[in-house]
């Protein structure tokens, strides 16, 4: 991957704005038309720029490619880390529906979705950073079982944040490949029920 030429430390306001423009029409262009090279080159037509100006901020194409995913996981991280604190009043069903709110909003975002649909078309060539990423990304939702699964197990607390992981990333999916909106109300309710179960259950029955 080429390295961009932007100094590390510009921070001109209309370079962050053209840098910000850029991704945003990269990930608008991935959601609209998919992953593929001949829509990835309406990028500059769609964000008004030269592709010199593409690899003054990003080096290359997959320098582009992957500043949407750093910032996808950016917002993912953000949203777990501001997570507000769980009223103690709470059911357990209630705590768990909050979480799963809040983890959903940041999923189902636009940029997190085009970041996932671009990790999974680079899997086979991606670098260690964005399976960096995907790890901290998994401690953070372990993390988040075992502060919903109080009580239980190391390691079956640790399942309620893969089931999160796994199920909203598979609704994410069926979202970007279904031709029309999905409403997913209904699946991150039996989640919820599922989660709030487990948990009342001591984590007996497995998920």
């Amino acid at each position: 991957m080429t390295a961009p030429r932007r100094p590390s430390t510009g921070r001109q306001a209309r370079a962050e704005r053209t840098r910000d423009t850029v991704i945003d029409e990269t990930v608008q262009c991935i959601l609209e038309e998919g992953f593929a090279p001949p829509s990835v080159r309406h990028i500059t037509g769609r964000a008004g720029v030269t592709w010199g100006v593409v690899q003054y901020h990003f080096g290359d194409l997959d320098g582009l490619l992957m500043a949407v995913v750093d910032k996808g996981f950016g917002e993912l991280a953000d949203a777990l880390a501001e997570l507000p604190d769980l009223d103690p009043l709470w059911t357990v069903g209630q705590r768990t529906a909050a979480v799963v709110d809040v983890v959903w909003g940041a999923f189902s975002s636009p940029v997190s979705m085009a970041a996932l649909e671009i990790l999974i078309a680079t899997r086979g060539v991606r670098d260690t950073v964005a399976n960096t990423h995907l790890a901290n990304l998994m401690d953070r939702l372990t993390s988040l079982g075992r502060h919903l699964g109080e009580g239980l197990s190391a390691p079956n607390a640790a399942q309620i944040g893969n089931l999160i992981w796994a199920t909203l990333r598979g609704l994410v999916v069926a979202q970007m490949v279904w031709p029309t909106p999905v409403d997913t109300g209904r699946d991150r309710q039996a989640l919820v029920d599922v989660i709030t179960a487990y948990i009342v259950a001591g984590g007996s029955d497995g998920l």
